[in-house]
């Protein structure tokens, strides 16, 4: 009767014991300290075709009108290849962007329907990841003309060539940094490394476009 009676008391104890056990588990979770979850990834989509959007407006327009410059010293042949340029850039991205996200939109519904068949998944629950195809366009398209409108702006009141081409050079420089930063800041980069890299690489479009221009319109005496 006694060993009973102990071998009971000793499985309560037993069920008294767990849920303590189970308890300082859970409060060992919670006192874990919290860990930055963001993902930045999240923003890439509009980020990619904003960013790319603006610095491929800025470099492209103050490129094109450093290059026509380079062989006409008439502001109004500058500007209107700079307009010209902002239109046709503006439809191509809007275009090109929404050609390639509606790729990736189709892939990715692929792949929902192939995990749905094999794991039964609601598809509902996907949609808002999927991308969206218009708004990269308007995104990209708007990015494009923004910053395609800052040389313009730049070149619009200067008469003298010389100086038009210097403060377009200057504008996209500080607009290629101030793009990059933003980018890097958003998409949680090193601000230094992007920064740099922006710059530089439109510094190599705006030279290329200005020393081969010229040289084609010196070697054939092009006139426009």
């Amino acid at each position: 009767m006694a060993a009973s009676q102990t071998l009971q008391l000793s499985s309560l104890n037993n069920v008294e014991i767990l849920p303590i056990q189970v308890i300082d588990i859970e409060e060992n979770k919670i006192q874990e300290p919290a860990v930055d979850e963001f993902d930045y990834s999240q923003r890439g989509q509009w980020l990619r075709a904003a960013v790319l959007g603006a610095n491929d407006g800025l470099v492209s327009v103050a490129s094109l009108m450093m290059g026509v410059a380079s062989v006409k010293n008439d502001i109004k042949a500058v500007m209107v290849a700079g307009f010209a340029g902002l239109v046709a850039g503006a439809c191509s991205m809007a275009i090109g962007e929404f050609v390639s996200v509606c790729t990736q939109r189709d892939v990715e519904i692929s792949q929902m329907k192939r995990e749905k068949r094999e794991r039964s998944l609601e598809s509902d629950e996907n949609d808002e990841k999927l991308p969206n195809p218009g708004q990269a366009a308007v995104a990209s398209a708007l990015a494009f003309a923004v910053g395609a409108v800052l040389p313009l702006l730049a070149a619009a009141f200067i008469k003298q060539p010389k100086v038009r081409m210097a403060v377009v050079f200057v504008v996209a420089s500080v607009a290629l940094v101030a793009f990059g930063v933003v980018g890097a800041l958003l998409g949680g980069t090193p601000v230094v490394k992007s920064s740099a890299r922006v710059l530089v690489g439109g510094w190599m479009a705006m030279g290329t476009t200005f020393g081969l221009t010229k040289l084609i319109g010196i070697d054939h005496g092009m006139q426009i």
